[in-house]
């Protein structure tokens, strides 16, 4: 390990067209310092169980400017890092959005954090993220050929599945056979996780000078996390998932979500409040049982605070979705959102923009037939059929990961009439498209609304779904997916439009592209009313240290919505 002050980051997180964020985590208690744009911006750390970080804001920049930057550490300059020369990278940059600028996003969801070298290859495949960032960095790459930002869709961590290196940790502090045994029990070890997984110097350096925004999916925390009540009871009952959720998500606030908000949406946050209120002549922050009450109180009312937020990027705007932490799971009155998340995406899905993104870790519209299964399989566990029926519908929902938007009917069809009066403009005027953006499935793919059902001068409404970044499914499972997406789609369907129990889906979708199963990193680039996407695979030619650290794209596929 490093004796770097620099413990982890620079991360650029939120970009705008005049204002920045940038997060750190250092070694000790320090003034963190960003100088760019020809000024310094200062900023102290806070600390929460021990460890120390601080989000610098950069605000009244030049407008729609970029800039290269340096991080000091109590006057000590640490980022970029010496040895960044010799690897040939170049200087970590910001680049302000420019309003009328097409809007280019990355996008993707699902990396373990297993190492770069050939038996992590072998068992994970190539980080898609990694293979893209050494494509980045090369010198021939242009400006105009970035995103503007990277959006990560959920299981940036894995909490409930770890490797090698993590248990090596874990088991320096407890136990294995102590209750969670090879799972995450507390902030100390999301911490250690978060840190194998930013730390390999290819994805430290694109971290550093792409923008990204983030959301949870359920990997974060555990899996089927809050997939219905009686597994939340279940979990609720053990000794260890107290601890678990807390520093879940504690350490979502900290290693994540303050990054993803804008300063104005900062000065708004809660717990943001606490640290830019503290008088630094009183030492550092201690941070550590603020954000453990606030993340208790919120896993018990998650209506008390929103994860889900929003940003613009010139014409465009995006909106990203919570679909984990803000479920209603009370029987009969299940919901992907509570009361106050839906009223706010109700406020935010409108239009008078040129393009309208939805990320939502969960995909939207995944595949027709999987949909009719959710859909059956809600009616089943609700107990539509009977009490016999309902205790095998909860066993074959967690066993299958039925738990998508379409296994809570009621919230997907909101949104849906939501989306609908968006496309059809009777939200202001029609965006060009509105597109979901997802992951979570291990499997890619694009689904696509009818023109003919929307009417004419509609938004075209698709899903794009990126997924995994790194963490390829076992073949059988690949099959299984494709035969319950496309092989039972006929005969789910029969059943779901003759049923007076299980609603019917309120228009068709099409899967136009897809599945493939590769690892991949997403980009979308918008073309006037339209876009053009493109998902890339990660390949190295060899086993050799040299091979292993110029991992290289391959396009996998690319497909143009009109």
């Amino acid at each position: 390990m490093s004796d770097s002050p620099l413990v982890l980051g620079p991360l650029l997180r939120y970009v705008g067209e005049d204002a920045a964020t940038i997060w750190v985590q250092t070694r000790d208690d320090a003034r963190v310092s960003v100088h760019a744009f020809g000024r310094s911006f200062t900023t102290r750390t806070f600390t929460v169980h021990g460890r120390h970080f601080a989000l610098v804001l950069l605000g009244d920049l030049p407008t729609s400017e970029s800039s290269d930057y340096r991080v000091d550490i109590d006057g000590e300059e640490v980022w970029p890092r010496p040895e960044q020369t010799f690897e040939g990278l170049p200087p970590s940059r910001i680049r302000l959005l420019r309003h009328t600028e097409p809007t280019r996003l990355a996008f993707g969801s699902c990396r373990t954090s297993v190492p770069h070298d050939a038996e992590g290859n072998r068992s994970n495949g190539v980080d898609a993220l990694r293979a893209y960032a050494h494509w980045l960095s090369r010198p021939d790459r242009r400006e105009d050929e970035w995103p503007h930002l990277v959006c990560f869709l959920g299981d940036q961590v894995y909490a409930d599945e770890t490797s090698d290196e993590m248990r090596e940790y874990i088991a320096s502090r407890r136990s294995l056979d102590e209750e969670p045994g090879e799972e995450l029990k507390d902030f100390d070890e999301y911490a250690h996780l978060y840190q194998l997984a930013w730390s390999d110097p290819l994805n430290r350096w694109l971290f550093s000078t792409l923008s990204s925004t983030m959301i949870f999916d359920d990997h974060d925390i555990r899996d089927d996390w809050n997939t219905s009540r009686s597994w939340l009871e279940e979990m609720r009952a053990t000794s260890w998932w107290h601890g678990r959720i807390v520093g879940g998500l504690a350490s979502y606030w900290v290693f994540q979500h303050a990054g993803n908000l804008s300063p104005a949406a900062l000065a708004e946050d809660e717990i943001w409040k606490v640290v830019a209120g503290h008088d630094d002549e009183q030492g550092e922050l201690d941070l550590t049982d603020v954000l453990d009450a606030f993340a208790e109180r919120v896993d018990a009312r998650p209506d008390t605070y929103r994860w889900s937020y929003s940003r613009d990027l010139g014409e465009s705007r995006l909106i990203v979705v919570d679909s984990r932490a803000a479920r209603v799971l009370e029987p009969g009155e299940r919901s992907i959102l509570d009361p106050v998340e839906m009223d706010w995406l109700d406020e935010q899905l409108h239009g008078d923009v040129d393009h309208l993104f939805i990320g939502t870790s969960l995909p939207f519209l995944i595949a027709q037939g999987i949909h009719d299964l959710e859909a059956i399989n809600e009616a089943m566990a609700s107990g539509a059929w009977g009490q016999r029926w309902a205790g095998m519908g909860e066993k074959v929902r967690r066993a299958v990961d039925l738990e998508h938007w379409a296994a809570f009917q009621e919230g997907f069809r909101k949104v849906f009439d939501m989306v609908v009066e968006t496309a059809r403009g009777e939200r202001g005027r029609a965006p060009g498209t509105i597109t979901f953006l997802s992951g979570d499935v291990h499997n890619s793919y694009v689904t696509e609304i009818s023109p003919q059902q929307l009417g004419p001068g509609a938004s075209t409404v698709v899903q794009l779904v990126c997924s995994p970044i790194r963490n390829p499914l076992p073949r059988v499972v690949r099959v299984l997916q494709a035969f319950i997406g496309k092989g039972l789609s006929r005969p789910l369907r029969l059943v779901v439009s003759r049923s007076s129990t299980v609603p019917n889906a309120p228009m068709s979708w099409t899967l136009t592209e897809g599945p493939w199963f590769d690892n991949n990193l997403a980009t979308l680039e918008v073309k006037g009313r339209g876009l053009v996407v493109r998902w890339d695979k990660g390949e190295v030619d060899g086993d050799t240290l040299a091979d292993l650290d110029a991992p290289r794209i391959r396009e996998v596929a690319r497909v143009t919505i009109d």
